[in-house]
């Protein structure tokens, strides 16, 4: 058993392994990048309600 066959058997593993990429093709890539815009929108949102708390209370510290 020389070297050769154990990198050979560790690229077939790789080989199978990493199939799966394959078989998802883009639509993980597209729904993070939904997710992340779904995430812009809620933080968005919720940053504008607290400036505007912020700006109708006078009692704040600046």
């Amino acid at each position: 058993m020389n070297s050769n066959t154990i990198f050979e058997a560790i690229a077939s593993l790789m080989q199978w392994t990493f199939g799966i990429f394959e078989v998802i093709g883009n639509s993980f890539n597209n729904a993070m990048i939904v997710l992340g815009f779904i995430g812009l929108i809620f933080w968005l949102r919720t940053q504008k309600k607290f400036n505007d708390e912020a700006a109708n209370n006078p009692n704040q510290m600046k």
